[in-house]
Formats: C-alpha cells, structure tokens, sequence
C-alpha cells in the first residue's frame, strides 16, 4: 500500500517557508508570515516554480482566531499546533537533545535576532 502512494507522488517544485513559535499563536503572526513568502515569491521565486507555500506552527491556537487571521490571506498558508510528547523510546533519548534544550535554544536564537 505505501509503494503505491509513491507512485501517484508529484514533485511540488515550490519554497516552503516554515515559521516556528514557541508561544500561543498571534493574528500578527500570519502577516509576518504572509511577508516572508511575499519576500520569496519576489526574491527567489522564479517563474517554473510553483507557489509558496508558508507553514505556521505555534505551542497552541485558537481555530477561530486563526481562520480570521488567515480570512483575507491569499497566498497558501497554514497554521497548527504542536505538542511536545514525553513519550520517546529508550534509545533514541540519548542521541537527542531534551524538550527543555531544544526551548533554550530557540529562545537563545531568538534573543540573539532581537540583537541584530
């Protein structure tokens, strides 16, 4: 069954800009988002490629305050949440980095951003 899905699989031949939050999502952040794929399409897009897509992901959402973020949005965006599992099997706890180090880093990436 999963070869057969491969076969029907296209080539999507578009930039896919991905935006990761480490807070509830915020109506601002569509329109930050909406200007970073704007920013592609104008900048790196050429005219073989297909469109940007944009890929918001926060710690939560709100549905209805993400549909109206997104009402008059033209450009393909989505937005979703993600939840962080204390769930891991046993060996691969030791390759990776913990839930705690991976928030630490983007907020010391983040801090650095605001510096620049």
């Amino acid at each position: 069954m999963m070869k057969e899905s491969w076969k029907k699989h296209v080539k999507l031949h578009s930039y896919v800009v991905v935006e990761l939050k480490t807070e509830k999502f915020k109506p601002e952040f569509a329109g930050q988002l909406n200007f970073y794929v704007t920013a592609v399409n104008k900048n790196m897009k050429s005219n073989s490629d297909n469109q940007t897509i944009g890929i918001l992901i926060c710690r939560d959402k709100d549905n209805v305050v993400a549909e109206y973020s997104l009402e008059n949005i033209s450009q393909p965006i989505g937005i979703s949440k993600y939840e962080i599992s204390k769930l891991l099997e046993q060996e691969y706890k030791s390759s990776l980095p913990s839930i705690e180090e991976i928030e630490e880093s983007i907020k010391e990436l983040d801090s650095e951003k605001r510096k620049i």
